[in-house]
Protein backbone atom coordinates (compact mmCIF):
# COMPACT_ATOMS: atom_id res chain seq x y z
CA UNK A 1 0.00 0.00 0.00
CA UNK A 2 1.21 3.68 -1.00
CA UNK A 3 1.76 5.70 2.01
CA UNK A 4 2.62 9.53 3.02
CA UNK A 5 6.04 8.66 2.89
CA UNK A 6 6.61 7.36 -0.45
CA UNK A 7 4.84 10.35 -1.85
CA UNK A 8 7.10 12.77 0.20
CA UNK A 9 10.07 11.08 -1.71
CA UNK A 10 8.61 11.32 -4.84
CA UNK A 11 7.64 15.67 -4.27
CA UNK A 12 11.61 16.15 -3.19
CA UNK A 13 12.25 15.49 -7.02
CA UNK A 14 9.98 18.69 -7.70
CA UNK A 15 11.76 21.73 -8.37
CA UNK A 16 10.67 25.34 -7.94
CA UNK A 17 11.99 26.58 -11.49
CA UNK A 18 12.68 29.82 -10.33
CA UNK A 19 14.48 28.90 -7.08
CA UNK A 20 16.08 26.17 -7.88
CA UNK A 21 15.48 23.74 -5.19
CA UNK A 22 13.03 20.65 -3.90
CA UNK A 23 9.51 22.01 -3.04
CA UNK A 24 9.82 19.23 -0.01
CA UNK A 25 13.40 21.23 0.92
CA UNK A 26 11.89 24.85 0.69
CA UNK A 27 8.79 23.81 3.32
CA UNK A 28 6.19 24.23 -0.05
CA UNK A 29 4.47 20.58 1.02
CA UNK A 30 1.90 21.97 2.98
CA UNK A 31 0.03 18.31 3.16
CA UNK A 32 -0.30 14.50 1.96
CA UNK A 33 -3.00 12.98 2.56
CA UNK A 34 -3.23 9.07 1.51
CA UNK A 35 -6.45 7.16 0.92
CA UNK A 36 -6.38 3.87 -0.80
CA UNK A 37 -5.40 5.03 -4.06
CA UNK A 38 -6.43 8.87 -3.46
CA UNK A 39 -3.63 11.04 -2.99
CA UNK A 40 -4.00 14.63 -1.74
CA UNK A 41 -1.46 17.66 -2.13
CA UNK A 42 -1.27 21.06 -0.90
CA UNK A 43 1.38 23.02 -2.08
CA UNK A 44 1.64 26.51 -0.62
CA UNK A 45 3.33 28.32 -3.44
CA UNK A 46 5.85 31.40 -2.62
CA UNK A 47 3.54 34.60 -4.23
CA UNK A 48 0.05 34.47 -5.40
CA UNK A 49 -0.93 33.71 -9.00
CA UNK A 50 2.41 32.72 -9.51
CA UNK A 51 3.59 32.74 -13.45
CA UNK A 52 4.56 28.96 -12.91
CA UNK A 53 2.39 27.27 -10.95
CA UNK A 54 1.03 25.38 -13.73
CA UNK A 55 4.72 23.59 -14.32
CA UNK A 56 5.19 22.80 -10.47
CA UNK A 57 1.15 21.41 -9.77
CA UNK A 58 1.94 19.36 -13.42
CA UNK A 59 5.54 18.10 -12.16
CA UNK A 60 4.28 16.96 -8.46
CA UNK A 61 1.04 15.26 -10.64
CA UNK A 62 3.62 13.30 -12.78
CA UNK A 63 6.07 12.22 -10.26
CA UNK A 64 3.28 10.78 -7.39
CA UNK A 65 1.12 9.52 -10.15
CA UNK A 66 4.16 7.06 -10.92
CA UNK A 67 4.42 5.68 -7.53
CA UNK A 68 1.50 2.76 -8.62
CA UNK A 69 -0.90 2.77 -11.42
CA UNK A 70 -4.58 3.57 -11.10
CA UNK A 71 -3.87 6.60 -8.47
CA UNK A 72 -6.17 9.25 -8.04
CA UNK A 73 -3.47 12.20 -7.46
CA UNK A 74 -5.09 15.69 -6.43
CA UNK A 75 -2.69 18.99 -6.47
CA UNK A 76 -4.27 21.76 -4.21
CA UNK A 77 -2.66 25.02 -4.78
CA UNK A 78 -1.95 27.82 -1.61
CA UNK A 79 -0.08 30.80 -0.79
CA UNK A 80 2.77 30.51 1.67
CA UNK A 81 1.74 32.67 5.21
CA UNK A 82 4.28 34.96 6.48
CA UNK A 83 5.77 32.42 8.65
CA UNK A 84 5.85 30.04 6.17
CA UNK A 85 7.99 32.16 3.81
CA UNK A 86 10.34 33.26 6.92
CA UNK A 87 10.70 29.41 7.32
CA UNK A 88 12.20 29.12 3.96
CA UNK A 89 14.05 32.23 3.70
CA UNK A 90 15.74 30.79 7.27
CA UNK A 91 16.61 27.32 5.51
CA UNK A 92 17.86 29.00 2.50
CA UNK A 93 20.46 30.48 4.15
CA UNK A 94 21.49 28.00 6.75
CA UNK A 95 20.17 29.88 9.89
CA UNK A 96 17.27 30.50 12.18
CA UNK A 97 15.84 32.77 14.23
CA UNK A 98 17.51 36.19 14.68
CA UNK A 99 20.44 35.17 12.96
CA UNK A 100 18.66 35.52 9.83
CA UNK A 101 17.43 39.33 10.19
CA UNK A 102 21.31 40.67 10.73
CA UNK A 103 22.09 39.69 7.13
CA UNK A 104 20.92 42.57 5.38
CA UNK A 105 20.14 42.31 1.66
CA UNK A 106 17.55 39.62 1.53
CA UNK A 107 19.66 37.64 -1.16
CA UNK A 108 23.30 37.95 -0.25
CA UNK A 109 23.32 33.78 0.60
CA UNK A 110 21.08 32.99 -1.67
CA UNK A 111 22.18 33.52 -5.41
CA UNK A 112 24.94 31.37 -6.44
CA UNK A 113 26.57 32.62 -9.84
CA UNK A 114 29.16 31.05 -11.08
CA UNK A 115 30.47 33.63 -13.42
CA UNK A 116 29.75 37.20 -14.43
CA UNK A 117 30.87 38.13 -18.00
CA UNK A 118 30.78 41.63 -19.00
CA UNK A 119 30.33 43.00 -22.40
CA UNK A 120 31.25 46.41 -23.32
CA UNK A 121 32.71 48.68 -25.64
CA UNK A 122 33.81 52.65 -25.49
CA UNK A 123 31.87 54.20 -28.27
CA UNK A 124 27.83 53.27 -28.87
CA UNK A 125 26.34 52.13 -32.00
CA UNK A 126 28.34 48.79 -32.10
CA UNK A 127 26.38 46.03 -31.49
CA UNK A 128 27.28 45.69 -27.92
CA UNK A 129 24.41 45.13 -26.85
CA UNK A 130 23.17 42.09 -29.49
CA UNK A 131 27.06 40.66 -29.23
CA UNK A 132 25.69 40.33 -25.47
CA UNK A 133 22.38 38.74 -26.19
CA UNK A 134 24.05 36.55 -28.55
CA UNK A 135 26.03 35.25 -26.28
CA UNK A 136 23.96 34.91 -23.49
CA UNK A 137 21.42 32.40 -25.76
CA UNK A 138 24.38 30.96 -27.39
CA UNK A 139 25.40 29.71 -23.86
CA UNK A 140 21.93 28.96 -23.07
CA UNK A 141 21.47 26.43 -26.09
CA UNK A 142 24.37 24.47 -24.35
CA UNK A 143 21.87 23.97 -21.64
CA UNK A 144 23.80 26.26 -19.53
CA UNK A 145 21.62 28.31 -16.80
CA UNK A 146 22.16 32.08 -17.98
CA UNK A 147 20.59 35.66 -16.96
CA UNK A 148 21.38 39.16 -18.17
CA UNK A 149 21.52 42.20 -16.02
CA UNK A 150 21.02 45.19 -18.58
CA UNK A 151 23.63 47.79 -16.91
CA UNK A 152 22.87 50.05 -19.62
CA UNK A 153 20.42 52.17 -17.59
CA UNK A 154 19.37 55.35 -19.68
CA UNK A 155 19.75 52.79 -23.00
CA UNK A 156 18.07 50.03 -22.22
CA UNK A 157 17.35 47.19 -25.26
CA UNK A 158 18.15 43.67 -24.01
CA UNK A 159 14.13 43.53 -23.14
CA UNK A 160 13.59 43.96 -26.98
CA UNK A 161 15.78 41.97 -28.06
CA UNK A 162 14.59 39.00 -26.20
CA UNK A 163 10.90 39.62 -26.81
CA UNK A 164 10.35 40.04 -22.86
CA UNK A 165 8.34 42.81 -21.60
CA UNK A 166 6.35 41.08 -18.42
CA UNK A 167 7.82 43.25 -14.92
CA UNK A 168 9.40 41.89 -12.29
CA UNK A 169 7.30 40.55 -9.49
CA UNK A 170 8.71 40.75 -5.87
CA UNK A 171 8.77 37.34 -4.14
CA UNK A 172 9.73 36.50 -0.63
CA UNK A 173 13.50 36.20 -1.17
CA UNK A 174 13.71 39.34 -3.29
CA UNK A 175 13.03 40.41 -7.33
CA UNK A 176 11.90 38.01 -9.54
CA UNK A 177 13.32 38.42 -13.12
CA UNK A 178 11.05 37.23 -15.64
CA UNK A 179 12.33 34.88 -18.60
CA UNK A 180 13.15 34.46 -22.41
CA UNK A 181 11.38 31.89 -24.03
CA UNK A 182 14.32 29.86 -24.22
CA UNK A 183 14.80 30.18 -20.64
CA UNK A 184 17.52 33.40 -19.83
CA UNK A 185 16.51 35.52 -16.96
CA UNK A 186 16.40 39.15 -17.70
CA UNK A 187 16.51 42.15 -15.76
CA UNK A 188 16.29 45.71 -16.87
CA UNK A 189 15.25 48.72 -15.97
CA UNK A 190 13.02 49.02 -19.10
CA UNK A 191 10.54 46.25 -17.77
CA UNK A 192 9.65 48.69 -14.91
CA UNK A 193 8.94 51.56 -16.02
CA UNK A 194 5.59 52.13 -17.14
CA UNK A 195 6.10 52.96 -20.63
CA UNK A 196 8.74 51.85 -22.89
CA UNK A 197 10.27 55.26 -24.35
CA UNK A 198 9.93 56.74 -21.05
CA UNK A 199 13.46 58.51 -20.44
CA UNK A 200 15.47 57.71 -17.48
CA UNK A 201 16.89 60.97 -16.67
CA UNK A 202 19.08 60.00 -13.72
CA UNK A 203 22.94 61.08 -12.58
CA UNK A 204 25.98 58.72 -12.04
CA UNK A 205 24.75 57.70 -8.44
CA UNK A 206 21.51 56.78 -8.83
CA UNK A 207 22.09 54.73 -12.23
CA UNK A 208 25.14 52.90 -10.24
CA UNK A 209 22.59 52.30 -7.19
CA UNK A 210 20.23 50.73 -9.45
CA UNK A 211 22.96 48.51 -11.16
CA UNK A 212 23.79 47.48 -7.40
CA UNK A 213 20.28 46.74 -6.46
CA UNK A 214 20.24 44.71 -9.81
CA UNK A 215 22.58 42.80 -8.43
CA UNK A 216 21.81 42.18 -4.92
CA UNK A 217 18.17 42.73 -4.26
CA UNK A 218 17.01 40.33 -7.51
CA UNK A 219 16.68 36.70 -7.01
CA UNK A 220 18.87 35.33 -9.53
CA UNK A 221 18.69 31.79 -8.22
CA UNK A 222 21.53 29.29 -9.17
CA UNK A 223 23.26 30.45 -12.45
CA UNK A 224 26.00 29.16 -14.62
CA UNK A 225 27.00 32.64 -15.97
CA UNK A 226 25.69 36.23 -15.70
CA UNK A 227 25.61 38.53 -18.53
CA UNK A 228 26.33 41.75 -17.92
CA UNK A 229 25.40 44.58 -21.12
CA UNK A 230 27.34 47.59 -20.10
CA UNK A 231 26.80 51.27 -20.96
CA UNK A 232 28.96 52.37 -24.09
CA UNK A 233 32.17 54.27 -22.39
CA UNK A 234 34.20 54.56 -19.16
CA UNK A 235 31.46 56.24 -16.78
CA UNK A 236 30.32 55.55 -13.58
CA UNK A 237 28.27 52.46 -14.72
CA UNK A 238 31.07 50.45 -15.47
CA UNK A 239 33.02 51.72 -12.60
CA UNK A 240 30.29 50.48 -10.47
CA UNK A 241 30.34 46.98 -12.10
CA UNK A 242 34.08 46.34 -12.27
CA UNK A 243 34.23 47.49 -8.00
CA UNK A 244 31.17 45.91 -6.97
CA UNK A 245 30.39 42.94 -9.18
CA UNK A 246 32.45 40.04 -8.89
CA UNK A 247 33.11 40.40 -12.82
CA UNK A 248 35.61 37.41 -13.87
CA UNK A 249 35.90 39.05 -17.45
CA UNK A 250 35.33 41.14 -20.05
CA UNK A 251 34.35 40.96 -23.82
CA UNK A 252 34.81 44.03 -25.75
CA UNK A 253 32.56 44.86 -28.93
CA UNK A 254 34.05 47.06 -31.73
CA UNK A 255 33.70 47.73 -35.12
CA UNK A 256 36.25 48.24 -38.32
CA UNK A 257 36.27 51.98 -38.37
CA UNK A 258 39.25 53.69 -36.65
CA UNK A 259 37.25 56.19 -34.74
CA UNK A 260 35.36 52.61 -32.68
CA UNK A 261 38.87 51.08 -32.90
CA UNK A 262 40.61 54.64 -31.02
CA UNK A 263 37.67 54.78 -28.61
CA UNK A 264 37.05 50.92 -27.71
CA UNK A 265 41.14 51.17 -26.90
CA UNK A 266 39.97 53.17 -23.88
CA UNK A 267 37.55 50.61 -22.57
CA UNK A 268 39.78 47.83 -22.62
CA UNK A 269 42.35 50.11 -20.97
CA UNK A 270 39.75 50.63 -18.07
CA UNK A 271 39.82 46.79 -17.93
CA UNK A 272 43.64 46.46 -17.69
CA UNK A 273 43.37 48.95 -15.24
CA UNK A 274 41.02 47.68 -12.94
CA UNK A 275 42.49 44.36 -12.93
CA UNK A 276 39.61 42.92 -14.85
CA UNK A 277 40.81 40.23 -17.66
CA UNK A 278 39.98 40.74 -21.33
CA UNK A 279 38.16 37.42 -21.85
CA UNK A 280 38.15 37.97 -25.89
CA UNK A 281 37.59 41.23 -28.95
CA UNK A 282 34.40 40.59 -31.00
CA UNK A 283 34.42 42.62 -34.18
CA UNK A 284 30.97 43.50 -35.79
CA UNK A 285 29.89 44.87 -38.89
CA UNK A 286 32.96 43.17 -40.07
CA UNK A 287 31.61 42.62 -43.71
CA UNK A 288 28.36 42.11 -45.87
CA UNK A 289 27.78 39.04 -48.35
CA UNK A 290 25.81 40.42 -51.78
CA UNK A 291 23.11 38.35 -51.73
CA UNK A 292 23.08 38.22 -55.76
CA UNK A 293 26.91 37.25 -56.23
CA UNK A 294 28.47 35.84 -53.13
CA UNK A 295 30.77 38.74 -52.80
CA UNK A 296 32.30 39.89 -49.27
CA UNK A 297 32.56 43.45 -49.39
CA UNK A 298 34.19 45.11 -46.30
CA UNK A 299 31.32 48.57 -45.83
CA UNK A 300 33.59 50.20 -43.16
CA UNK A 301 37.12 48.97 -44.71
CA UNK A 302 39.48 46.37 -43.12
CA UNK A 303 39.20 46.85 -38.89
CA UNK A 304 42.19 45.95 -36.86
CA UNK A 305 40.66 43.98 -33.97
CA UNK A 306 43.10 41.21 -34.72
CA UNK A 307 46.30 43.98 -33.88
CA UNK A 308 43.94 45.19 -31.01
CA UNK A 309 43.82 41.68 -29.73
CA UNK A 310 47.46 41.13 -29.75
CA UNK A 311 48.06 44.67 -28.07
CA UNK A 312 45.77 43.43 -25.23
CA UNK A 313 47.16 39.78 -24.81
CA UNK A 314 43.64 38.40 -25.86
CA UNK A 315 41.41 36.46 -28.52
CA UNK A 316 39.55 37.86 -31.44
CA UNK A 317 36.88 35.80 -30.36
CA UNK A 318 35.00 36.63 -33.83
CA UNK A 319 34.30 38.84 -36.94
CA UNK A 320 30.85 39.19 -37.47
CA UNK A 321 28.80 40.46 -40.98
CA UNK A 322 25.99 42.27 -40.83
CA UNK A 323 23.37 40.24 -41.92
CA UNK A 324 19.67 41.19 -42.31
CA UNK A 325 18.36 38.23 -40.56
CA UNK A 326 19.36 38.82 -37.60
CA UNK A 327 18.34 42.59 -37.80
CA UNK A 328 14.48 41.15 -37.92
CA UNK A 329 14.68 38.49 -35.60
CA UNK A 330 16.36 41.38 -32.97
CA UNK A 331 13.47 43.88 -34.48
CA UNK A 332 11.09 40.70 -33.74
CA UNK A 333 12.23 40.19 -29.93
CA UNK A 334 13.33 36.40 -31.39
CA UNK A 335 17.08 36.94 -31.13
CA UNK A 336 17.35 33.49 -29.41
CA UNK A 337 16.35 32.05 -32.41
CA UNK A 338 19.63 33.33 -34.51
CA UNK A 339 22.38 31.10 -35.07
CA UNK A 340 25.43 32.05 -36.40
CA UNK A 341 29.04 29.71 -37.37
CA UNK A 342 30.56 32.87 -37.16
CA UNK A 343 29.90 33.43 -33.47
CA UNK A 344 30.44 30.06 -32.87
CA UNK A 345 33.72 30.09 -32.58
CA UNK A 346 33.11 32.90 -29.68
CA UNK A 347 31.26 30.73 -27.78
CA UNK A 348 33.66 27.98 -27.66
CA UNK A 349 36.56 30.23 -26.37
CA UNK A 350 33.88 31.40 -23.57
CA UNK A 351 32.80 27.77 -22.50
CA UNK A 352 36.24 26.91 -21.99
CA UNK A 353 36.92 30.31 -19.89
CA UNK A 354 33.88 29.34 -17.83
CA UNK A 355 35.33 26.21 -16.74
CA UNK A 356 36.96 26.21 -13.24
CA UNK A 357 35.30 29.53 -12.23
CA UNK A 358 34.06 29.45 -8.34
CA UNK A 359 30.62 29.74 -7.46
CA UNK A 360 30.38 32.85 -5.65
CA UNK A 361 27.22 35.00 -3.55
CA UNK A 362 25.26 37.87 -5.07
CA UNK A 363 27.01 39.99 -2.33
CA UNK A 364 30.45 38.79 -2.15
CA UNK A 365 32.93 40.95 -3.54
Amino acid sequence: MLNKKQVVQALEKVMDPEIGRSIVELGMVREVKVVGSRVKVVIALTIPNCPLKGVIAKDAEEKVAALADGLDVQIELSTMTAEEKKRMTDTLRGQSGAGAQEQGSLTGKLNRVKAVVAVMSGKGGVGKSTAAALLAAGLRRDGLRVGVLDADVTGPSIPKLFGVDDAPVMGPLGIVPPISEQGVKIMSINLMLERKDEAVIWRGPLISGAIKQFWNDVFWGDLDVLVVDLPPGTSDAALTVMQSLPVDGVVIVTSPQDLADMVVRKAANMAEHMKVGIWGIVENMSYVICPHCGERYSLFGEGNAAGMARTFNTQLLAQLPIDPELSRLCDAGQVERYESAEFEGALESLRAKLKGVAVKGSSEH
